[in-house]
């Protein structure tokens, strides 16, 4: 549709979708939609922090389909950090949207998933085509119980391979566990592509011709980081791209772009490969890789070791001699391929491995961390006590999120806490903004449609002493066991490490008689099941749920947080963070703690308010927020709730919120 104005159509179809819906257009929504289309439109980069509540998924679908449907871009890539999102976008919001876009401008908007290739069940693997994973499913460990399990998770993912449309890992119900999934998939570098006899059928390659075909592709950050570091693209073309929860992005690519090795992940490799490459030279780096990784103390490593250098130089020596007598081996590789029929995936999966074996060698024994591209470190566990484990991770991947997606295209950046101590500054360095030359950047906080000061009540204990090494003190525990007490339950507990969790609960027990729910204690998806059933339980836990927990009504009516959650100072990334910080001439405590510590501050707060009907506490037991010269930005990060030191009054309010949730 030409000739009319874009931003006047979103304005339509946003009315349209939310008509469907029951409701109008909240002033935020159309907002962030107008800007969205906008962004598109010219070809540049917008930052929007969208409250919860504001209706963002609509806010950029609509817009975005719209821009598709005016030719002002030809593909959409939508990308979320979380599996909860990408669904409720493909089943309820993009449908939605693109009933809308079709009714105002006549042009029907396809929409397509894309995950990684192991998302998705391998038929060739199913039906025997690669060797037996015995070794990979039951260890000694398992009981005879859990091997049950597992065989029984098989027959069943072979059950739904018969009957789904997809093969998509995230479309079984209920999930099996990883060792059982690893029987029926495969990586990309495992796979035989175009040479396998069930090309045709097979479900990632045909996910992959629906992204091809699609308009707009759904994918996640994981698969955006891989996209910006492969020299090979893993997404279809595309000319506009949306990150939501997009606070989330830096940490993604990062993940993806780090190298962890391990014994057992050399052990599996070494197994996998010597299937088809048997060689003691590879018997004998892989020993040496493992016995240097023993031997290196934890901590950050600033260079090599001798020994592990070593050790890696002869890894890479032994994986390409493996590779190329596999090469000169093909006339007895193509007798054993017609007579067996593992032989062919039995083969892709040892040149995998031996790739794998190779650019991991490459990859440590690179100049990345003399030079300072690169951190590396030995990680023996929080106790050092677990198996040590050497990690490479990129130290700022800025340059490689702005000129690999964000540079040569429109792009759109949103998440409801984007903006850290009121300004986008943080956020726009993290992603590179200011390495786009030919870009304009905009930002835009449109709000949320909540009444914060009328909602909630942001307490902090002045009155406690300050948090110290050996956690949370006595007083802050007592304080958190009245305030519990006078919720009757209700609370949400928020922890920066697993021993402060555990030592409220031991305090909460023998305080209260409500039900108290641990992280640790059981799977966490039942833990936070059981407290969303039950408005008198309380759960406690450390990361997974500052972000991960969405309980709306009365079942969460108080929301603790032990103390600030500065990153440990000892932390390898944290400790290089602040290196080039300091040689940027910023002040490293703000640029790296700080900045941290208010997004955690602002996710974990945020779980309080979800709805226009939810009241309640979020307390806070660490003076410092108050008191500390770094408070104000802090504070300032968070939601505006009204603000208050006075005990005996969170805890009245907390009694009436009690009596009201009956």
């Amino acid at each position: 549709m030409t000739g009319q104005d874009p931003a006047e159509l979103t304005a339509r179809a946003l009315s349209a979708a939310v008509a469907d819906l029951g409701g109008e257009p909240r002033p935020g929504q159309s907002a962030m939609a107008k800007r969205v289309i906008e962004t598109l439109s010219e070809g540049h980069l917008a930052l929007i922090q969208a409250g919860t509540g504001t209706g963002k998924s609509l806010g950029y679908l609509v817009p975005a389909m719209t821009a598709l449907a005016t030719g002002e871009a030809s593909r959409v890539v939508v990308a979320t950090a979380t599996l909860a999102l990408q669904r409720q976008i493909l089943i309820k919001d993009a449908p939605l949207a693109a009933e809308a876009v079709r009714a105002t401008t006549g042009s029907a908007i396809t929409v397509a998933v894309q995950k990684g290739w192991h998302h998705y069940v391998c038929l060739h693997k199913l039906n025997g085509g690669y060797p037996d994973e015995g070794e990979t499913l039951f260890t000694e460990d398992d009981t005879a119980a859990a091997a049950g399990t597992l065989g029984d998770q098989i027959l069943r993912l072979r059950e739904f391979a018969k009957e789904s449309d997809t093969g998509d890992r995230d479309d079984v119900t209920p999930g099996v566990h990883d060792r059982a999934w690893r029987q029926v998939s495969v990586s990309r570098q495992e796979c035989l592509g175009s040479r396998c006899e069930l090309f045709e059928d097979c479900f990632a390659v045909r996910a992959r011709a629906r992204a091809a075909e699609a308009d707009l592709v759904v994918t996640n950050h994981t698969l955006l980081g891989i996209q910006a570091a492969s020299e090979v693209p893993v997404l279809p073309e595309f000319d506009a791209l949306i990150v939501d929860e997009a606070h989330d992005l830096v940490s993604r690519v990062t993940q993806a772009g780090t190298l962890q090795i391990s014994g057992a992940m050399l052990a599996r490799l070494h197994r996998t490969a010597a299937r088809e490459f048997p060689t003691t030279h590879l018997d004998d780096a892989v020993a040496a890789v493992e016995e240097a990784i023993e031997e290196a103390p934890a901590g950050r490593l600033r260079a090599l070791s001798p020994a592990l250098h070593d050790a890696f130089l002869l890894l890479g020596s032994a994986a390409s001699e493996a590779s190329e007598a596999g090469r000169t081996d093909s006339v007895t590789t193509g007798a054993r391929r017609t007579a067996d029929p593992e032989a062919t995936g039995a083969r892709a999966q040892a040149k995998a491995a031996l790739l794998e074996l190779s650019e991991m060698a490459v990859r440590v024994l690179s100049d990345s961390i003399a030079a300072g591209a690169d951190v590396a470190w030995i990680d023996r566990g929080r106790d050092g006590s677990e198996a040590p484990r050497l990690n490479i991770s990129p130290l700022d991947v800025a340059p490689l999120i702005a000129n690999e997606l964000l540079a040569e295209r429109g792009a759109v950046l949103t998440s409801a806490t984007l903006s850290l101590g009121g300004s986008f500054a943080a956020a726009k360095a993290e992603v590179g903004a200011h390495l786009l030359a030919n870009h304009t950047v905009t930002d835009l906080d449109v709000g949320s449609p909540f009444n914060y000061p009328k909602q909630g009540i942001i307490y902090i204990a002045t009155h406690v002493p300050r948090p110290d090494r050996d956690g949370i003190s006595e007083e802050a525990l007592d304080v958190m066991a009245e305030l519990v007490e006078a919720s009757g339950g209700g609370t949400l507990g928020l922890f920066s490490s697993r021993r402060g969790a555990e030592r409220a609960a031991e305090r909460l027990r023998v305080s209260i008689d409500t039900p108290v729910y641990v992280q640790g204690e059981g799977q966490l998806s039942q833990l936070v099941d059981d407290f969303l059933a039950d408005e008198s339980a309380s759960l406690l836990g450390t990361l997974s749920l500052w972000q991960g927990v969405d309980a709306p009504g009365t079942t969460c009516r108080l929301v603790v947080i032990d103390r600030i959650p500065f990153p440990r100072p000892d932390d390898p990334m944290i400790e290089a963070r602040n290196e080039l910080a300091t040689s940027r001439r910023q002040n490293a405590f703000m640029t790296v703690s700080a900045t941290h510590a208010a997004l955690m501050l602002a996710q974990g707060s945020g779980r309080l308010i979800r709805t226009h009907s939810d009241r309640g506490v979020v307390a806070v037991l660490d003076p410092r927020l108050k008191i500390a010269r770094y408070g104000g930005f802090l504070a300032a990060s968070m939601p505006q709730m009204w603000p208050t030191s006075e005990t005996r009054l969170v805890k009245n309010a907390l009694a009436r919120l009690r009596e009201q949730a009956g």
